[in-house]
């Protein structure tokens, strides 16, 4: 999940006229936080992260206020708290005000890109607010859809049904739920999931659904994420310097997708192609520096900008440079080639030498001339490296770059460093 809670969620689900829980940002005023409080009675105090990050009700990050000094105070102790969750660890920059919801009845519901279905496919349970992996199968819906179709209402109205939802509830629902598909499929997301929507009773008795917590992700590279004008920062899970200065290189041609995964690792792994980046990743585990994508064919200068950026955050660390990508169909392999080896030339002229073994595998168009492009520069600059072409297993490969990396832990690199008339030194 790439952006969570209910300040920018509540703004997106009015896109589709999705009712959503009334809430205020950080900046609220205190006339404004009490007039909350006096339309609604009570409201939820939560941090503010960047990411979807998850299980802060179970970590005690979320504050209930009834009274301004309640919520003045609980804003002291979220506004800037830590969340520790598994391996994952976030840091709050604000906290958000929202509205108290009466309800009875609490519903999970989600769209996400399902790979064993190859289809669009809807989670939804009556028995929300908690883990969905909690609960008895029997008490879950998971269907897919076609997406030329759309999500039916009749999809809905089978789903819960099937799953023995109270009657109450499935009129609302049927009537709602599908305006989430078009918030989904008209702005580039990959996944959407609310939980809690909690029902609560409007004029007459009817139920009204009303979203209580909000999370999506986004395909960046779709067109369609535009059209919501959400700033870049949104999308970082941390606020690396890294990150940012790539980020800021999004354009329509090429991509560059990034995550720092070890700072402390000493594989910098630049990889082409989300099945590449998958299985490196996996492989590589803690020695790998960084977690990419840099396919779709991105021009020569953008690629020269990406590398410059990788190298001067990461090559003084860095054992192994891996150059890493399956067959393209499209991407100029002289192009990227002559762009990465461009900008090691520059940083070795501007920085110095560093200590360094390339190992490299690759097929596409322009395959020869790209390597011998990239084997001249690294030649000049009297690097070891080792090619692979189209024909080698990329798993072979990977375990390749993981010897060398172990070799240059137990003394290569202090041999390259000799050889390139550097003091001795010793990857951390």
């Amino acid at each position: 999940m790439q952006l969570n809670g209910m300040l920018h969620g509540s703004k997106l689900l009015a896109h589709v006229d999705f009712p959503a829980s009334e809430v205020l940002g950080p900046d609220a005023s205190e006339d404004a936080i009490q007039s909350l409080i006096d339309r609604h009675g009570l409201i939820f105090v939560k941090p503010v992260f960047r990411g979807g990050v998850g299980k802060k009700g179970k970590a005690g990050l979320v504050g209930k206020a009834r009274t301004l000094k309640e919520a003045l105070a609980e804003k002291e102790r979220l506004y800037f708290c830590e969340h520790h969750h598994g391996n994952a660890f976030a840091k709050a920059n604000g906290v958000t005000f929202e509205a108290g919801v009466p309800a009875e009845h609490e519903v999970y519901f989600s769209i996400t890109d399902n790979t064993a279905f190859r289809a669009p496919t809807m989670t939804l349970t009556h028995r929300g607010g908690m883990d969905i992996e909690e609960l008895p199968k029997g008490d879950v819906a998971t269907v897919p859809f076609e997406a030329l179709t759309g999500l039916k209402a009749f999809v809905v109205a089978n789903a819960l049904s099937d799953i023995g939802a109270p009657k109450e509830i499935i009129s609302p629902l049927v009537q709602h739920l599908p305006k989430l598909w078009e918030l989904v499929h008209h702005y580039g997301m990959t996944t959407l999931e609310l939980n809690p929507i909690r029902m609560m009773p409007g004029k007459g008795g009817r139920l009204l659904p009303v979203a209580c917590d909000f999370k999506c992700g986004f395909d960046r590279d779709d067109p369609r994420v535009a059209r919501l004008g959400l700033p870049d920062q949104l999308f970082a899970s941390d606020i690396s310097a890294f990150e940012q200065e790539v980020n800021q290189l999004r354009t329509h041609q090429g991509q560059s997708d990034v995550f720092v995964i070890n700072d402390k690792g000493t594989i910098l792994a630049p990889t082409f192609g989300g099945g590449a980046n998958s299985l490196v990743t996996e492989v590589l585990g803690e020695a790998a520096i960084i977690s990419s994508d840099f396919g779709g064919n991105p021009p020569y200068e953008k690629m020269k900008a990406v590398a410059s950026i990788c190298y001067r955050h990461f090559l003084k660390q860095t054992n192994v440079l891996f150059i890493i990508g399956g067959k393209s169909n499209n991407t100029d392999i002289l192009e990227t080639f002559r762009g990465m080896g461009d900008a090691l030339r520059e940083h070795f002229a501007a920085q110095g030498p560093t200590p360094l073994y390339v190992v490299v595998g690759r097929g596409g168009p322009n395959l020869v001339r790209g390597m011998g492009n990239l084997a001249e520069t690294l030649e000049s600059l009297g690097l070891p490296y080792r090619f692979f072409g189209f024909d080698s297993a990329i798993s072979e490969v990977v375990n390749y770059a993981r010897r060398v990396d172990a070799w240059m832990r137990a003394g290569g690199r202090a041999e390259i460093a000799a050889a390139l008339g550097l003091k001795a030194e010793v990857a951390a």
